[in-house]
């Protein structure tokens, strides 16, 4: 009988832009919160800097993302409308060019040029997208789905940053703000880790280094820079 497999690749897409969103939004959120707060402004300041960064970054990360992604996929598009137009000048020519990458795998090359035939006859293009070029429904670029997931995990990541300053006292804020941030940033590894069958340990320890190095760097801008009124 035949049974369905799900492989962790299969997330790869949205995964990415997932926990790049979240961490991002978590990140810079706090340590801009943490920045502001150092420099002795008052909450409403600091409240007013938050959503501002909150919306810039959420647009930011969209319109980053899909330019990005969408990069990404008019190259595949290019390299496919290549492939096709190879295919109808020399059709046999992509069949010993199939046929050489699966015999570079181990594949006998009678059996490789029988298996490239029957995948040609099948579907040409599918075949050497995949094979040649690398590129499947798994990996497809997709802009739209990245730049919305983007905008969106960085809105949920930037909100607890935001609601902990909202309800903090404004002369601990910044302590109370940063502590939340990394106890954000290490539950955000630990499920990206978990959902992309990576080491738990390691990719929290990562995300919180850096997540404390630059709430750390902004609180000194702050401190530096910032005047009491």
């Amino acid at each position: 009988m035949l049974h369905r497999e799900t492989h962790r690749v299969e997330r790869i897409g949205w995964l990415r832009a997932a926990v790049l969103g979240a961490n991002d939004g978590l990140v810079s959120t706090a340590s801009l919160i943490v920045g502001v707060a150092a420099a002795a402004s008052s909450q409403g300041a600091v409240l007013i800097a938050g959503v501002a960064g909150l919306a810039a970054g959420a647009m930011s990360m969209a319109a980053g993302e899909y330019v990005s992604v969408s990069s990404q996929s008019d190259t595949e598009k290019a390299d496919l409308a290549r492939e096709t137009s190879e295919l109808a000048r020399d059709h046999e020519a992509e069949v010993r060019e199939l046929a050489g990458i699966y015999a570079a795998r181990g594949v006998t090359p009678d059996l490789a040029t029988e298996v490239a035939k029957q995948m040609m006859a099948h579907d040409a293009l599918g075949a050497h997208a995949r094979d040649e070029l690398g590129i499947s429904e798994i990996t497809t670029a997709r802009p739209i789905q990245a730049a919305i997931t983007s905008a969106v995990t960085f809105s949920a990541g930037a909100a607890l940053p935001l609601v902990v300053a909202a309800l903090a006292p404004l002369a601990g804020l910044a302590l109370w703000v940063a502590g939340s941030a990394l106890l954000g940033l290490a539950l955000l590894g630990a499920l990206g880790a978990k959902a992309g069958g990576a080491p738990i340990g390691r990719s929290v320890a990562r995300v919180v280094f850096w997540g404390a190095l630059a709430m750390g760097i902004t609180a000194g801008v702050g401190r530096l820079f910032g005047v009491v009124a």
